[in-house]
């Protein structure tokens, strides 16, 4: 039997974003989203966390205005914060470990297209996981591209763009982000 889109999709190969029920859970989602960044009760905003991503560890947090393609696709850890502004494109799985924080306007891209622009056309493209461990600090604008992953007690500096992997304990800086120094945990 043939694989859905939806299916091609979280599998991470090759699919066409213009397929209906993507369609709808897209338009799913906005509506949630826009709920959810519009309340100011805790309660119903943690109900509605709990619908919209793949999982919402305790003691986590995301402020307004939080977008993303469908949610279902991104795992919080246990105390995570995540600032205003952030963007996660989840096409493909987003993990993010416990005790990881977000600064303001950081997006993450799971999202990748051909190089092809008859293929872009066609609504054709694909996804490459983002994995960020525990203990992080993602600084303020930075950019993560698919694919990457990003090691355990790291720490990235505002306005980075980060291309390639990024080992435990490291700081990392700069476009494309390179590590910098190692961290020495206390």
């Amino acid at each position: 039997m043939a694989l859905t889109e939806k299916q091609k999709m979280i599998a991470g190969e090759i699919y066409n974003a213009r397929d209906e029920e993507l369609v709808q859970d897209r338009r799913k989602n906005t509506l949630q989203l826009a709920q959810f960044n519009s309340s100011t009760d805790d309660n119903e905003r943690l109900e509605l966390a709990h619908k919209i991503f793949g999982s919402f560890g305790k003691g986590s947090f995301v402020n307004p205005t939080f977008r993303c393609d469908y949610g279902y696709q991104i795992f919080l850890g246990e105390h995570v914060e995540i600032n205003y502004d952030c963007c996660f494109l989840d096409i493909a799985k987003i993990t993010i470990g416990n005790n990881t924080f977000f600064g303001p306007n950081v997006h993450l891209y799971t999202v990748n297209h051909p190089l092809d622009p008859t293929e872009r056309r066609k609504g054709i493209e694909f996804g490459k996981e983002i994995k960020i461990g525990d203990d992080c600090w993602i600084g303020g604008c930075v950019v993560i591209c698919p694919g990457v992953t990003i090691g355990n007690g790291v720490t990235i500096g505002a306005g980075s763009i980060v291309t390639k992997d990024i080992p435990d304990y490291s700081l990392a800086v700069g476009s494309p982000a390179k590590v910098i120094k190692t961290i020495i945990p206390t």
